[in-house]
């Protein structure tokens, strides 16, 4: 299996779920979220499997810097406001063989082996 965690370097949570793949002993590519920017085809992935709603990074500027009318937008629109901003994005995203496994890092041990290695 590959994995892939994009997200930024100054992100406490992208640090706390590197550091859990790397106690279980997964491997995985980290991507700067600031540096390599997602395509519109990768984030129309992750917004198919995990739902714009669960991506959405609601504490950060970018976020309260939006419309008021934002909490009305369609998948179609958040997927634009992701990609010409990705600091929108919840991080990290993790993805398992390309296909979005999960978004933020929280929950029991239990939770996040059955998210994230089956």
């Amino acid at each position: 299996m590959r994995y892939r965690v994009y997200g930024i370097s100054s992100c406490d949570t992208v640090r706390k779920a590197c550091k859990w793949l790397d106690t279980h002993g997964i491997a995985y590519e980290r991507v700067d979220l600031r540096k390599t920017p997602p395509t519109e085809e990768r984030v129309a992935g992750w917004v198919e499997s995990l739902g714009s709603r669960a991506m959405r990074n609601t504490s950060g500027g970018s976020y309260r810097a939006l419309p008021v009318d934002k909490k009305e937008w369609s998948d179609e629109a958040w997927l634009g406001a992701f990609v010409a901003d990705p600091m929108l994005l919840k991080r990290p995203i993790i993805e398992r063989d390309g296909v979005a496994v999960g978004v933020g890092f929280r929950g029991s041990e239990e939770e996040l082996l059955a998210r994230f290695l089956d």
